[in-house]
């Protein structure tokens, strides 16, 4: 079926108290293994990409591949555009037809984020495509962005009302405590901060940095309106130990057509218990 927007996706989700899962995909192996996953259970999906990923794969091939894997399932899949860096780069996926974006000025000063996702909104909202922004700094690493956890900042509720009221963004990732990457310890979520923030803004919440985050604490989370969650380091950590096992049990293997079985098997694997956890299975007629 055709790409769909993430936004009636998100406000079910916010709605009835589930989450979608939203997997970054680096490449085509991925991709499958995602969608495999979804279908398995019968859910919805967002497709990520960073502009990393833009820069590494093309947006051409991008469009392509993900085309591709959705024309031949009846499993809603969106494309999203994570962390995007700059209007530029917004317009880029719009051009290329993907159906979410997120913009993420989150280090800029504050009046300075609220004006470049005005502007983002602006544009995208003119072709029907949802928006999500950042308030507050999320710690750990993101493609290029990198924040020391010392230099992470909560999302203040009050910034967050007046900062959605006067963006008119879909949706909304603030910072409560996850951080990108991998934890060095488990972390301490604000979930009376996301509350509050749910109640004023009355926009479906982001989490970022789920990749480790314990799974009672992501299902507590969607109580408070988390209705989108972010995978991407364990899909790349449980990809690259399953190639190097196979290779290393293999050290002749020279056929990609068989090394990459089993690192798209664990993947696939990874998303559906992440699928499961966000309790998002059959929530489409």
């Amino acid at each position: 079926m055709p790409l769909v927007s993430s936004k009636p996706l998100l406000d079910d989700a916010y709605k009835n108290h589930y989450a979608i899962g939203a997997f970054a995909v680096h490449n085509l192996e991925i991709m499958k293994a995602v969608i495999s996953g979804a279908e398995k259970i019968d859910t919805p999906v967002i497709f990520q990409t960073t502009p990393g990923t833009i820069k590494y794969v093309g947006i051409e091939n991008i469009k392509n591949m993900v085309n591709s894997v959705a024309e031949k399932t009846s499993i809603p899949i969106a494309l999203h555009l994570d962390h995007g860096d700059s209007f530029k780069t917004v317009l880029q996926c719009l051009r290329a037809g993907y159906t979410s974006v997120m913009i993420d000025g989150s280090k800029l000063q504050y009046e300075e984020n609220v004006a470049l996702v005005q502007k983002v909104v602006e544009a995208a909202h003119y072709v029907n495509v949802p928006v999500e922004a950042e308030l507050g700094t999320i710690g750990g690493v993101e493609d290029d962005l990198s924040v020391d956890e010392q230099d992470a900042q909560l999302t203040d509720p009050d910034l967050a009302k007046d900062f959605v009221a006067r963006t008119d963004i879909d949706s909304f990732a603030p910072a409560f405590g996850t951080a990108h990457g991998l934890y060095k310890k488990e972390p301490r979520l604000n979930f009376e901060l996301v509350q509050k923030i749910s109640e004023s803004t009355g926009r479906p919440i982001v989490m970022h940095g789920a990749s480790g985050v314990p799974e009672e604490k992501v299902r507590e989370s969607l109580q408070y309106g988390v209705s989108k969650v972010n995978f991407s380091t364990e899909l790349k950590v449980e990809f690259v130990a399953r190639l190097r096992d196979y290779l290393n049990d293999h050290p002749h293997t020279d056929d990609p057509r068989k090394y990459f079985v089993p690192a798209r098997e664990a993947v696939e694997e990874i998303v559906k218990k992440k699928i499961l956890m966000l309790q998002s299975q059959q929530t489409y007629a």
